[in-house]
C-alpha cells in the first residue's frame, strides 16, 4: 500500500502532538501554561478537600445537601466546575498516555478515577432517588460510599510533589522489611493475646475473647494505652509488664532496619532526580 507524503507524515505528527500534551500534563516545567494548569489542579484539590471537611460540620451540612438551602446552588456550581476540570484532566491523560495498559498500572490514574466517580454516581443516585421511597436505604448507602471515596482526592497532591514521589518509591523498595514487621507483629499479638486471655478469663470480663486480648496487646506494645481495658489479676499485671517491655524491643529491632533502608533509598532517588534536573 502506498501513502502520500501527507498521509505518511500524519501519524508521526499525531504522535508528536500526543507526546507534547502528555508531557504538558506530566511536567509543570515543560511550559508556562503547564505550570498554570498544574497550579489550577492544586487549587481545585484544596477547594475540594475544604468542601469535604466543611460538609461534615452540622451547621454547614444543609448547605451542601439541601436543595432549598441559601448557598446550595453556589456550592454545587463550584463543585461542578471542579469536577469538570478533574474529568477533562483525566480524559486527556487517558487519551495521550503512551500505552493504555501502562495507564491503568499507574496508581495515580486509578486514584484519579476513584476521586471523580463518586460525583457522577452521586448525581445518578440523586436523580433516580427522587420521589422513590422504596430502596431509600440502598440509596443512602450508595451516597455514603461515594462520600467515603472522595477522601481519595487528597492523594492527588502526591502527583505534584517530587519529594512525596521519592518517599513513595523509598517505601516501595522497603516493602520486604515492612512485611517482616507486619509478620513479627502478627506473631507477637496472637501469641501474647492468647496467653493474656487464658490468664484473665473468668477473672476479668474485659478479656472475654482472644480478639479483645489481641486488641489490648496492640494498644500496649505501641505505648498508646487507651485504658479501655487492663488486667486486674496479679498474674495478668505481671504478664502485662512483660508484654510492654518486650514489645518495645520487639518493634525496635525491625524498625532500625526499615529506617536505614528507607534513608538509603531516599537519598539514592533524590540524587537521581537532581541529576535529571
Amino acid at each position: 500500500m502506498h501513502f502520500t507524503d501527507d498521509e505518511a507524515g500524519e501519524v508521526p505528527c499525531m504522535q508528536t502532538v500526543r507526546s507534547k500534551i502528555h508531557n504538558f500534563l506530566q511536567d509543570p516545567r515543560s511550559s508556562r501554561f503547564a505550570a498554570v494548569w498544574h497550579g489550577m489542579d492544586i487549587f481545585f484539590i484544596c477547594i475540594s478537600i475544604c468542601f469535604l471537611i466543611t460538609e461534615s460540620e452540622p451547621r454547614f451540612k444543609d448547605q451542601f445537601t439541601d436543595k432549598n438551602a441559601t448557598y446550595f446552588v453556589y456550592l454545587f456550581s463550584v463543585n461542578c466546575v471542579i469536577m469538570a476540570f478533574f474529568t477533562i484532566d483525566f480524559t486527556v491523560r487517558l487519551l495521550t498516555w503512551p500505552s493504555l495498559l501502562d495507564f491503568w498500572k499507574n496508581v495515580f490514574n486509578v486514584l484519579d478515577i476513584l476521586s471523580i466517580m463518586p460525583f457522577y454516581v452521586g448525581l445518578m443516585a440523586n436523580g433516580y432517588g427522587n420521589g422513590v421511597e422504596e430502596g431509600a436505604s440502598s440509596h443512602y448507602v450508595v451516597l455514603r460510599v461515594c462520600r467515603i471515596f472522595r477522601i481519595v482526592r487528597i492523594f492527588k497532591f502526591v502527583r505534584h510533589s517530587r519529594d512525596l514521589l521519592i518517599i513513595m518509591k523509598a517505601v516501595s523498595n522497603a516493602k520486604r522489611e515492612l512485611v517482616l514487621l507486619v509478620c513479627l507483629l502478627f506473631i507477637f499479638v496472637i501469641t501474647f493475646g492468647s496467653i493474656m486471655y487464658y490468664i484473665e478469663s473468668g477473672v476479668n470480663e474485659d478479656f472475654n475473647s482472644i480478639m479483645k486480648s489481641c486488641w489490648w496487646v496492640i494498644v500496649t506494645i505501641t505505648t498508646v494505652g487507651y485504658g479501655d481495658m487492663c488486667p486486674t489479676s496479679a498474674g495478668g499485671k505481671l504478664f502485662g509488664t512483660f508484654v510492654l517491655t518486650l514489645g518495645i524491643v520487639f518493634l525496635a529491632l525491625p524498625m532500625t532496619i526499615i529506617v536505614s533502608k528507607f534513608s538509603f533509598v531516599y537519598e539514592r532517588e533524590k540524587c537521581r532526580y537532581i541529576h535529571k534536573v
